[in-house]
């Protein structure tokens, strides 16, 4: 889709994205650190502990009833012995994205509604990887992708929020799926803009491919781009929060090959969606305390 857009508005989107904070000091060298396979724990524990914010916001979900943890936890260092790094860098990375959400929007888009589909999407993308594609992906790289698969979103919403306003108004009156709007009104979708942000926060290219191309049939199937597309296709069907996007029971013959052709069974195996709903409400108000 990129191949279609004219000079000018790719510098229009170009421009959008640099606007976009950047993220903190500590998560962007938490993200340098990571790349690197011999990463210590201990130095990853230096650089979280030297953002107190960030320290707390960990501790708290870590003692959440979400993790189910039999002891009290009380450093980042039992953490990472508890967790793994590969966690405790995917929750620095999603409270420096819930910290970079604008409080409110100008376009009567809901951001909070927004990031608790957000959140409900990249659990259950997790989920589903440990449950379909053990061994094939990370759960913790899915649950990223379901956090930040939306972000375009905030983009538009932020610096192209009247076409953005149109958008929405063609999804809901003429029962359009959003991307194909964004498309009509703006030239480019949010999983394009989105893949630009993943880009410029120096996430892996997987990650950048798969938030691109979450909405394009015609892309390379992977792990998690099937556990990402499932669970946008539950949260949107559960209506866990909103996102602009009203389901559409059409989409059914859309899912991924590897879950079988029946949702209400994938749903069963994935569990109690009303404990994963509270779990992800309690983790935005976690998020959102500035």
């Amino acid at each position: 889709m990129s191949s279609q857009l004219t000079p000018e508005l790719e510098r229009k989107l170009t421009t959008a994205v640099e606007r976009m904070p950047a993220f903190p000091k500590s998560v962007q060298a938490i993200l340098e650190m990571t790349r690197n396979v011999d990463c210590l724990p201990k130095d990853l524990v230096g650089v979280i502990e030297k953002d107190p914010v960030m320290t707390v916001k960990i501790l708290r979900v870590i003692n959440s009833a979400y993790y189910g943890l039999p002891n009290k936890i009380t450093s980042v260092a039992q953490s990472v012995v508890y967790l793994g790094i590969n966690t405790i860098k995917n929750l620095a990375l999603s409270f420096a994205a819930v910290g970079i959400l604008p409080r409110f929007s100008t376009t009567g888009f809901d951001i909070q509604k927004y990031l608790l589909h957000s959140l409900t999407v990249a659990f259950v993308a997790r989920l589903l990887c440990e449950k379909f594609a053990r061994g094939e992906a990370d759960p913790m790289d899915c649950y990223i992708a379901g956090l930040l698969h939306d972000f375009g979103k905030v983009v538009f919403t932020q610096f192209l929020s009247i076409e953005f306003m149109k958008s929405l108004a063609i999804a809901v009156d003429f029962d359009k799926p959003l991307h194909i709007a964004e498309q009509e009104t703006i030239g480019a979708d949010h999983a394009y803009v989105g893949a630009l942000l993943a880009k410029k926060w120096q996430f892996a290219e997987p990650l950048v491919e798969c938030i691109r191309d979450h909405h394009n049939p015609a892309a390379a199937p992977s792990a998690m781009m099937d556990c990402l597309r499932m669970a946008d296709m539950i949260c949107r069907r559960q209506a866990f929060g909103d996102a602009g996007n009203p389901w559409r029971e059409e989409e059914l013959s859309q899912m991924p090959a590897r879950f079988g052709g029946e949702i209400e069974s994938v749903i069963a195996k994935v569990g109690d969606l009303e404990k994963i709903l509270a779990d992800a409400q309690s983790f935005a108000q976690i998020g959102t305390e500035r």
